[in-house]
């Protein structure tokens, strides 16, 4: 299939390359220039595991970057919207879909035969039919259903994991104004063989995508205030109240052979600093106003959204209660990103640990494998110096914040323990073994 992506973020991108590297021929679209060239040269503007050989694999093969939307809808038979939908504190901002929509729209004014336009940007149910659909309607001089199709094909991918999640997915879910539509979008999707399919209305799709975020979000602030209150009681932590949690046969399976396996959501059902990144807090915040816009107010979401933010404030507590005084103390926060294997530090809580640590008069170092520049650019306003390599960073400090889930940060008691002046280590991930290193303290124990 001749397949356009409108979008080239973490959504747009990895789907056309994905896309392409299963046959079909895609050509991603973005209005930056200097974005376009890059992707046509092999360079992915993002971090992500796996990207950049599957560009290199398929560019000039079967895959593409261009900034003319209209001979890429005129060229193919179905466009994907995957631009962005930021929440603007009241509702998403849905002018990035709305331009799209519009400049597709009359694309397919003179555009002969049948093409369909598929949302793929998060948006909350309605938001296809009631705003895009007219849109396309009126751009076009066309009418949905007879010239056109309009569906929604929302996206389950985790960032760092997202080439992985596209090419291994757990579901599909087909959404449509029409069964021809949802046919044309199924036949996308005809490589991946021996997946759930759920084929549904718009609106329906919509809320499926929100309903699983917000699942994710309510797992961990449940995670976060059980350990809160662990740490509250003494002598026990939370670290082992969910390892017992997880035993239970809702999240671990026991096989044939006797071994027990895990189940994948587990990973959330733990306590931490905190979730970030551009997808959960964000999607949390717009179904939750998005029900009280509908006379549904959802006091649970709230209170999950509370909950996270408050979270790297234990950290910064944590620090202030055995250090004493923040003014002057030299902390180093190990992360940026707001989990690993990505450079996305946007609503990363190590922002947040480390402009509150400024504030009380910290100095900050800060250290992240792949996330330095792009947490450079959001803290420049900050005063914190930023280092190379672990060893620098944990080098003439009073405390090591560890905040995010690096695999390489599990050297750091043993880098540590030839300090002649011990730091305190805060793991505000509980990735480590508490008994691994003397002065530590970690989220959801005494």
């Amino acid at each position: 299939m001749r397949v356009s992506v409108v979008g080239t973020g973490y959504v747009g991108l990895v789907s056309g390359a994905c896309l392409a590297d299963v046959g079909h021929a895609c050509t991603c679209v973005d209005i930056d220039g200097a974005k376009v060239a890059n992707i046509n040269a092999g360079k992915p503007p993002i971090h992500e595991a796996g990207l950049e050989e599957i560009l290199r694999r398929n560019l000039a093969v079967r895959l593409a970057a261009t900034t003319d939307l209209r001979a890429a809808v005129h060229a193919t038979e179905l466009t994907l919207i995957a631009v962005g939908t930021p929440f603007d504190g009241a509702q998403i901002d849905l002018r990035y879909v709305r331009q799209a929509a519009h400049e597709i729209g009359v694309a397919l004014k003179d555009k002969p035969g049948y093409h369909v336009v598929v949302v793929k940007s998060t948006v909350v149910p309605g938001t296809t039919d009631d705003v895009v659909l007219p849109i396309l309607e009126q751009a076009s001089g066309k009418r949905a259903g007879a010239d056109f199709g309009v569906g929604m094909n929302p996206e389950f991918l985790t960032e760092g994991v997202a080439v992985r999640d596209f090419m291994r997915p757990d579901r599909i879910v087909l959404g449509g104004i029409d069964e021809r539509t949802i046919d044309t979008l199924a036949s996308l999707y005809e490589p991946f063989r021996g997946v759930p399919v759920i084929r549904t209305n718009n609106k329906t799709a919509e809320m499926i995508k929100y309903a699983s975020n917000a699942t994710l979000a309510t797992l961990i602030s449940f995670s976060n205030e059980i350990g809160n209150l662990c740490a509250a009681l003494g002598e026990v932590d939370v670290a082992d109240v969910l390892a017992g949690v997880h035993l239970a046969h809702y999240f671990t399976s026991v096989l044939e052979d006797g071994r027990r396996v895990e189940a994948p959501i587990t990973s959330f059902l733990a306590a931490g600093c905190g979730y970030g990144g551009s997808c959960l807090p964000k999607d949390v915040k717009a179904l939750s106003a998005y029900g009280m816009s509908r006379g549904e107010p959802m006091a649970l979401l709230d209170a999950v959204t509370r909950i996270n933010q408050a979270q790297p404030t234990r950290i910064v507590r944590l620090l202030r209660d055995r250090l004493k005084q923040l003014a002057g103390a030299r902390i180093s926060v190990l992360g940026l990103a707001f989990k690993p294997e990505t450079d996305d530090v946007r609503e990363s809580p190590a922002l947040t640990i480390i402009r509150t640590l400024v504030e009380h008069g910290a100095v900050v170092k800060a250290y992240d494998p792949v996330a330095k520049q792009t947490a450079r650019a959001a803290l420049a306003e900050v005063e914190v110096r930023f280092v190379d390599d672990l060893n620098a960073a944990l080098q003439d400090v009073d405390a090591v914040v560890l905040a995010t889930r690096w695999e390489e940060f599990r050297r750091v008691p043993a880098l540590l323990a030839s300090s002649p002046d011990a730091p305190l280590l805060v793991d505000g991930r509980r990735l480590l073994e508490p008994r691994s290193y003397r002065r530590y303290a970690g989220i959801g124990r005494s």
